[in-house]
């Protein structure tokens, strides 16, 4: 048995979901994909997956073990990239994840450029809103927003994004401009669930923290709802800084309240820090990190 081989066809098992998924994935038999699991399975002497006709899981020994193979899996890869010159030269394939908003309209701009310079190197670009793991999901550099806990990662900061009130001049003229955050009793809110609190929003006017109720005419799940709904003179809206600053550059929306936001909120590229840094990754890290810095520093 082929225990590199079989190690492989497992994790991509597990990635896929089920046996049939990985068959096609891989394009081999399902038969085949079967056969090396078993194999690998009777090889340890411990059942790897909970098998149903419905779905596939891992058992505790197999989590331990799925565990094991993506690190010496990975060890593989580097090895065989570096032997293949992989560090002499940048090439090769790269996973990127970013928030969704952020990724659309300051990712993919810089990235178009890298890809343009780079014509060896393939991004993979996976935007979404929630904390992505990067060792478990095989992601070489995450674009984050807020502070970072402590861990091993890597981190540079290229930058911070502000959480900002906003609403439509027609809006304002109509209804006032909020002076302070206690006038937001007076005006209809957009709320944007997930963001904010439901039903009150906070501000940093000294400690402990202000908390003042609004009043939610709408509420929407996305910001990008909450940042159409405010040009249409709904109300008042709160979203982060970059998702509005062409609104702003535009005339469709004012920012107010501005003294009374709370700390901006960083932004880092972060990665393993894995050693040596492919070079595929440095030049990644090199090329976004000056670009997206700029970017942000006008959002």
């Amino acid at each position: 048995m082929d225990r590199f081989e079989a190690m492989s066809i497992l994790v991509t098992v597990v990635d896929a979901g089920s046996l049939s998924a990985a068959s096609r994935k891989l394009a081999i038999p399902l038969a085949t994909v079967s056969r090396k699991v078993n194999e690998l399975e009777t090889h340890l002497k411990t059942r790897l997956l909970n098998r149903t006709t419905r779905q596939l899981s891992l058992t505790e020994a197999g989590a331990s073990y799925v565990l094991s193979c993506r690190r010496i899996l990975d060890e593989l890869g580097e090895a065989e990239r570096a032997a293949t010159g992989e560090y002499a030269a940048p090439k090769g394939s790269l996973n990127v994840t970013a928030p969704v908003v952020l990724g659309r309209l300051h990712v993919v701009p810089v990235l178009a450029e890298f890809l343009s310079l780079y014509p060896e190197i393939d991004v993979r670009l996976f935007l979404s809103d929630r904390s992505i793991n990067l060792l478990e999901e095989h992601v070489d550099v995450a674009v984050r927003v807020g502070e970072l806990p402590d861990s091993s990662l890597i981190a540079k900061r290229v930058g911070e994004i502000r959480v900002v009130i906003c609403g439509s001049p027609h809006y304002l003229a109509t209804h006032g401009t909020p002076k302070t955050p206690d006038d937001l009793t007076l005006h209809s809110s957009i709320n944007f669930d997930g963001f904010t609190s439901p039903l009150a929003w906070t501000f940093s006017t000294g400690k402990p923290l202000q908390s003042v109720a609004i009043r939610p005419r709408l509420t929407v799940n996305t910001a990008e709802a909450a940042i159409d709904a405010a040009e249409l003179d709904v109300g008042l809206t709160r979203v982060l800084s970059y998702q509005i600053a062409s609104s702003v550059q535009e005339g469709r929306l004012q920012t107010v309240l501005a003294d009374y936001e709370p700390t901006p909120m960083p932004v880092n590229l972060v990665h393993a820090g894995q050693t040596p840094v492919p070079l595929k990754l440095r030049a990644f890290l090199d090329f976004m990190s000056p670009r997206l810095e700029a970017r942000l520093s006008v959002a």
